[in-house]
């Protein structure tokens, strides 16, 4: 199938603001106003808000509503997700594919909105996997200098964009329900940068994935998810989410993807660095967490697809920097030179 990379939003257009997975912004309204703010002061762009995006168990129907009015206003010019969440795979049945797909317009989001993002992507629209209102644009403190780029560069500027390595990260959060959390930046520490296995090769390819958990709910939905053969020479992207899946569930998912005949069908993967602290959470030994899920993505892929290249800590996932992925779009991963570009 070939895709649409939807027409760009300029300064000054308005964008379509939308929870389509959770309305976390009427629990949490702290970090989505901040979110909308830069949106307006750093990116010029006006921020418009739709009947679900602030409520709280909305349906999967009021839901799709937003979508359906978000993509049909021709002033919108980008559709971007408040947060994530842990439904919206029941939000896929009641949108309105024609509508859609005869308004083509970037979609930004990350977590559970690899649900919306898959179902884009196979009706021949590239979204794009982060960039979150809350989390992203509405960040303590300021926006972290490498996500601001990337999700400029995402935003605006059509071509290539090569990912650069951090020299630090952070995956500890703040209460977002106190304003003091807002006053300063979030603690980062010293980052490793890119692990790569196999770098022998260089592959250029469409890029499919998300997070990983969500990837497996469309999977045991039996939605979303092609023959083995559509993915031949696709470069794969995942990452864990806060629930912090063990190393024993990552590799199960992985091996049944592998029974499935799809591990052996990717060119190359790019694993997220693993969050490995959250509020119910905050005793895990995050340097012990992170190499296990490594061993049991290896441990994986020497079963099913022992050739192919991986790079893990790719800052595509619920860790701070974010770097925005096109999902349908080209990703080049070069393992003699160290590199992955990116195509916005």
């Amino acid at each position: 199938m070939s895709l649409i990379n939807p027409p760009k939003p300029q300064p000054g257009d308005r964008v379509a603001i939308v929870s389509p997975a959770a309305g976390l912004p009427g629990l949490f309204p702290l970090p989505h106003e901040l979110g909308l703010h830069r949106l307006k002061t750093e990116f010029g762009l006006v921020p418009v808000e739709y009947p679900a995006t602030r409520k709280l168990g909305s349906t999967p129907q009021e839901r799709a509503a937003d979508l359906h009015a978000a993509f049909a206003d021709p002033s919108i010019k980008a559709v971007i997700a408040t947060i994530g969440g842990d439904d919206q795979i029941t939000v896929l049945p009641h949108l309105d594919e024609d509508l859609i797909k005869a308004n083509p317009k970037p979609f930004f989001g990350h977590s559970d909105n690899t649900n919306l993002l898959t179902w884009l992507t196979n009706r021949g629209l590239v979204g794009f996997y982060g960039g979150s209102v809350m989390v992203q644009f509405g960040r303590p403190g300021a926006m972290h200098p490498a996500t601001a780029d990337s999700l400029k560069a995402a935003l605006f500027t059509p071509g290539e964009y090569r990912l650069t390595e951090s020299t630090a990260y952070g995956d500890k959060d703040s209460p977002w329900e106190d304003p003091a959390t807002f006053d300063t930046e979030p603690e980062l520490e010293p980052s490793g940068g890119w692990i790569w296995h196999q770098p022998h090769t260089t592959v250029k390819g469409r890029s499919w994935g998300g997070n990983l958990e969500i990837l497996s709910w469309l999977m045991m939905a039996g939605r979303e998810i092609n023959a083995p053969e559509h993915y031949d020479g696709t470069v794969l992207f995942f990452e864990t989410s806060e629930e912090m899946p063990s190393a024993t569930e990552v590799y199960r998912i992985l091996r049944n993807m592998g029974e499935r005949g799809l591990l052996r069908r990717f060119a190359a993967v790019l694993v997220g660095r693993a969050k490995a602290w959250f509020f119910t959470d905050q005793d895990t030994d995050r340097a012990t967490h992170t190499a296990q899920q490594r061993e049991a993505v290896l441990k994986a892929f020497a079963q099913y697809a022992p050739d192919t290249m991986i790079v893990f800590d790719v800052d595509l996932g619920h860790t701070d920097p974010q770097v925005i992925i096109p999902v349908g779009g080209t990703i080049e991963v070069n393992g003699p030179d160290r590199t992955i570009t990116v195509t916005y």
